[in-house]
């Protein structure tokens, strides 16, 4: 084993930078009796750890790390990430010349100290005013594919996607809105592992590959949004889905409140779905277990606990995710940070309702570079675009319509005057091509004081209500 060690450990040496040797490995490796292997552009330190017995730690064990000096290696970087708990695997990207690319997974042997890290170990400051971002990973498992023809069922989606690709566990698939007996054109194909979700995103290249006659979209999933256990304990607010849209609050409330009269404090229904509060958190558990599956107005619910926003101010690791369309107090885009995402998904915004969301938002990158004399510009459409390169909710409005060969959205700018004499505005947002639809315009809850948040408020509100699962699309 010592023999297998060195000579990873020598070929290691020969490919890094003058700031680390072979030798500060060698050195880790006497310490710790890790084992270190360089493949596929990643250098990985245990995996398992010297006598480790049993299967590898289970989900929510690793961490991410991101803005890793380029010269900073595993010496440094392992007995940092030792103050948390014990280490399963620690693995860093490596560029060809020998520099680390600047981000790392740590998977250590228990949950625990995987938040452990996070709590202690985020912007913690690795070199002189060089501050590394930790934060949690996940093996993402979960495929996006779009394109699917709305008719088709949960079984025969299931069926074919064995046939094409392997290690398929599971289809979730949502009905549409307004009508029920479709799907929305979409559904996440579950896989047993992430080496099997990602085989299988490679087969299904889009434009070369047809699903029953149609040109489809792949892409990852989101992972949801992970809450600590702790604050899932105290939520007492349920998140109902595929409601009808004819279904009011008036009768959501009533049948919730059937089990135990009184028990529920007020809902908030928006399109096929709804927030149903209670007054007790038992209550909402008891109301979850009994009416999760149940029929109102002939659609059959699916019914959970609602997780609550994180709202503080963290590093966050770049994910892209499905929509969720869960959103009352909608907020701004926060800023992403450059990383490495294991899993990538249907781009979504950052929209939440009174501090409780669902499963995947992503962020928005904003970043500026030089422009050095002589630099080449090619003239291009904001159209043929990702909409990672949108930072705004307008902006994404007006590329969700444009992707639908929808007219542009028009904007219908009110005005009030507050108790203390601000002028209050708002905007109804009307799109022409959907005016005979269920719904012909878009008007937030909530007031602003300038133009520019109120035009931005009522975008991200009507992008949550347009179900904009369907039309984004991003690369790897």
């Amino acid at each position: 084993m010592q023999e297998g060690n060195n000579a990873s450990a020598n070929g290691c040496g020969k490919i890094r930078s003058g700031t680390q040797n072979g030798a500060a490995l060698l050195a880790l490796m006497d310490k710790t009796g890790y084992s270190m292997i360089q493949e596929n552009g990643q250098r990985r330190f245990g995996g398992p750890p010297p006598g480790w017995e049993g299967p590898p730690p289970p989900r929510g064990c690793e961490v991410f790390v991101g803005k890793i000096p380029r010269d900073v290696y595993e010496d440094e970087l392992v007995p940092v990430f030792e103050r948390a708990g014990k280490i399963y695997e620690f693995r860093l990207m490596m560029e060809f010349s020998g520099e680390n690319r600047g981000y790392a997974f740590v998977m250590y042997t228990a949950k625990e100290e995987a938040q452990l890290a996070i709590k202690i170990l985020n912007n913690y400051e690795i070199r002189p005013r060089k501050f590394i971002g930790v934060c949690a990973s996940l093996d993402n498992c979960r495929l996006f594919i779009g394109g699917i023809p709305k008719e088709k069922k949960k079984e025969e989606i299931l069926s074919e996607m064995k046939k094409i690709t392997e290690g398929v566990v599971d289809v979730i698939v949502y009905p549409n809105a307004t009508d029920k007996t479709k799907n929305r054109g979409f559904a996440f194909v579950e896989y047993e592992a992430h080496r099997a979700a990602a085989m299988a995103r490679r087969r299904l290249i889009p434009g070369t590959f047809q699903l029953w006659g149609h040109a489809i979209q792949v892409d990852w999933a989101d992972p949801e949004k992970q809450v600590d256990e702790e604050t899932m304990q105290r939520v007492k607010v349920l998140y109902v889905r595929n409601l009808m849209m004819s279904t009011t609050e008036d009768t959501i409330k009533a049948e919730f409140n059937k089990f135990k009269p009184g028990a529920v404090e007020r809902v908030k229904k928006l399109r096929d779905y709804a927030f149903v509060h209670f007054f007790h958190r038992e209550d909402a558990v008891a109301a979850m277990s009994v009416m999760n599956g149940k029929c109102i107005d002939g659609a059959t619910i699916e019914v959970a606990l609602a997780k609550p926003v994180n709202k503080e101010s963290t590093w966050k690791q770049h994910f892209n995710g499905q929509i969720s369309p869960i959103s009352e107090n909608l907020l701004g885009f926060p800023n992403k940070e450059d990383g490495y995402q294991k899993s990538l998904g249907k781009p979504s915004l950052p929209v939440r309702l009174n501090g409780y969301h669902g499963p995947g938002p992503s962020e928005v990158e904003r970043c500026t570079y030089p422009f050095f004399p002589g630099i080449k510009l090619t003239p291009i459409s904001m159209y043929s675009l990702k909409s990672s390169h949108f930072s705004s909710a307008a902006m994404h409005l007006d590329y969700f319509c444009n992707k639908n060969n929808w007219t542009p959205p028009e904007y219908y700018l009110y005005s009030t005057t507050s108790q203390d004499g601000k002028i209050l505005l708002v905007y109804k947002v009307f799109i022409p091509s959907i005016a005979d639809d269920s719904q012909s315009y878009f008007m937030p809850y909530k007031l602003c004081t300038t133009v520019e948040g109120a035009k931005e408020l009522a975008a991200q509100f009507t992008l949550l209500h347009l179900g904009k699962h369907e039309c984004f699309s991003r690369s790897y």
